[in-house]
């Protein structure tokens, strides 16, 4: 997987790309709790589809995450099933539905309440997914420093995540660099010839090098940052940030809406749980 295609150094040219990275940072929280806060179909699905059209228009390179996307899609639908085998009448305390609709054992059963359930909770984690996606693809290392120092976070440690969001696709670089090498000395990858017992031990001896380099990456980078004052002065700025554009003002438009909607609903569900229960199953 290119990681070069998914983080962006440069700003794009899309209506998300403009977007400071102050705007970016917060509507990425926000969307992230909205997400978290609830099981309910009607505010998921929505979030969802807006994900989707969101990722479209950045025009994203499918070939480079077309196998992040796989990757995930299969994870979580093992997760799905495991957390089913573990338990499966996991939704009857959200949907008090216990119509069985498929038997395998006496245990291992599928009720109507549980399967809606899964597919919700499914949602939920493709739907945090598609957000972080979007998010990673839009902002690049610099604008996440700056937004997350808007949210009064300490500058030094806003610098320390910028420099390893900086620094992935240099890592992976190195990966296939130290990998190339070892294939030119005889040392056979292909998993189509080797097991994969083979296959792992190699990348051991991969990682061993490259563990060694980013070290001296990290002190080269220590040195500079030190030579050059860093951490001296209580505030900084950041060269990548720009003033918010009409885009920027209706984005902290809708994070101000999405705030109160989450304070609302988090507050609502404590007050009176039961009718926020229902929410969730349509019957």
């Amino acid at each position: 997987m290119d990681h070069s295609a998914i983080i962006n150094f440069i700003p794009g040219k899309t209506f998300l790309h403009k977007l400071t990275g102050e705007s970016k940072v917060k509507l990425f929280v926000i969307l992230i709790i909205y997400t978290i806060m609830s099981f309910d179909l009607p505010l998921l699905l929505p979030l969802f589809v807006l994900s989707i059209i969101a990722l479209i228009s950045l025009k994203p390179q499918w070939k480079s995450i077309k196998a992040l996307i796989l990757i995930v899609v299969l994870v979580n639908l093992l997760n799905i099933f495991l957390y089913w085998i573990a338990d499966p009448l996991c939704g009857l305390e959200y949907t008090n539905d216990q119509t069985v609709l498929f038997a395998f054992t006496q245990r291992l059963v599928v009720t109507r309440g549980t399967l809606w359930y899964l597919i919700v909770r499914l949602l939920k984690m493709f739907t945090s997914f598609m957000v972080s996606l979007v998010f990673i693809m839009s902002i690049t290392p610099s604008e996440l420093a700056a937004g997350l120092y808007s949210l009064h976070l300490p500058y030094k440690f806003s610098s320390i995540v910028e420099l390893a969001f900086r620094y992935i696709p240099d890592i992976s670089r190195d990966y296939k660099n130290i990998s190339t090498s070892m294939q030119c000395r005889g040392i056979e990858m292909d998993p189509k010839k080797v097991k994969l017992s083979v296959r792992l031990k190699q990348m051991v001896l991969i990682l061993i090098p490259l563990i060694i380099t980013s070290f001296d990456r990290i002190g080269n980078i220590a040195n500079a940052m030190d030579l050059r004052g860093f951490g001296k002065s209580k505030k900084r700025t950041y060269y990548c940030e720009h003033e918010p554009t009409k885009y920027d003002r209706i984005c902290k438009i809708i994070i101000y809406i999405l705030f109160a909607f989450v304070v609302f609903y988090i507050v609502r569900k404590r007050v009176f749980p039961p009718i926020t229960k229902m929410w969730i199953y349509w019957r």
